[in-house]
């Protein structure tokens, strides 16, 4: 099935969650969609059968609490995370014995971004402490750093050969992995017009866009090779400048976001027209959503995960 406007405004809630306490944090498709997880302030990790449409499995993680949130390279059973709680350590777990694997130390302040590589075992993380770290799974020791940038984000490319940098919510640094340490080879600034924080950097699936999730109620996506503005969405309700996940679909023809009313705004990049406004009935604002890689369906959170499919009826 191809993703259209009058598809993406025929979509309507399949299934709802109630498995937490507090609100979602984070939440990931696995990359070939058949498995999801998700992150909450209650301390726990969700895992869901997609293939099913069930939850199989919650993982506790009292000491630490749970944030961001990420499946290791071509393994499923294995997941990063960041803490909330106790310290800035990133963990390495095992979700069939529910056992960590291997700790990732170094960062001094809190973790704003993990990104995993799409072709080989390494990832990269973003912190309050001013830099951006390379990792191997493998491996526990940092495999190096940026030099100090302001209030990063990051996100690998869909190629696993450039990861941006996201700077002081006012410029873009685009690295070469195989040679980070000889600094950015393009960077480029980015005029809002707006005051608000960046919250959120992803490429779309072709590489060729990058979008930027503020906590202003604006998104903005750039050209990911010259940094030109190309778009700027705004009119959906975030007055209490929360951190709202958007993101694209997996054709990059359409970008997505949350709202604080609970409802999904959704925007053509082709010809910037918001094609749907869909009422998710959240008790809260929306605090993560995804588009499934692989299968067309979709997933939002406030405290409740809410998993979406198209009305074939209505297409």
């Amino acid at each position: 099935m191809k993703i259209t406007d009058s598809v993406l405004r025929s979509f309507r809630i399949a299934r709802t969650y109630r498995e937490n306490k507090d609100k979602v944090n984070c939440f990931v498709y696995s990359p070939d969609g058949k498995e999801a997880i998700s992150t909450s302030n209650d301390d726990r990790i969700v895992v869901y059968n997609m293939t099913i449409g069930k939850s199989v499995q919650t993982v506790p993680s009292k000491k630490y609490g749970a944030d961001l949130i990420r499946y290791a390279h071509g393994d499923s059973e294995k997941v990063i995370y960041s803490s909330n709680k106790m310290d800035d350590t990133i963990r390495l777990l095992s979700l069939p014995d529910m056992t960590y694997i291997r700790y990732f130390s170094g960062h001094t302040a809190k973790v704003t971004a993990l990104s995993m590589s799409p072709v080989e075992e390494r990832f990269i993380s973003s912190s309050l402490d001013k830099t951006i770290r390379i990792w191997d799974l493998r491996i526990e020791n940092v495999q190096g750093q940026t030099e100090p940038l302001d209030r990063p984000i990051c996100s690998f490319d869909p190629d696993g050969l450039i990861f941006a940098a996201g700077v002081d919510s006012q410029s873009i640094k685009l690295y070469d992995i195989r040679a980070f340490a000889k600094g950015p080879f393009k960077s480029f600034e980015v005029r809002l017009n707006r005051i608000c924080d960046w919250t959120g950097l992803n490429f779309s699936d072709d590489g060729k866009q990058i979008l930027i999730s503020t906590n202003g109620g604006m998104i903005c996506i750039l050209n990911s090779f010259t940094g030109d503005m190309m778009h700027k969405f705004s009119g959906y309700n975030n007055n209490k400048g929360l951190k709202l996940e958007a993101c694209f679909t997996p054709d990059s023809q359409f970008v997505m976001i949350g709202s604080e009313d609970g409802r999904v705004h959704v925007w053509s990049i082709e010809n910037e027209m918001k094609v749907a406004v869909l009422d998710g009935k959240h008790p809260g604002p929306i605090s993560a959503m995804q588009f499934n890689p692989k299968y067309m369906t979709f997933a939002t959170a406030c405290k409740n995960m809410t998993f979406w499919l198209p009305g074939v009826d209505d297409m």
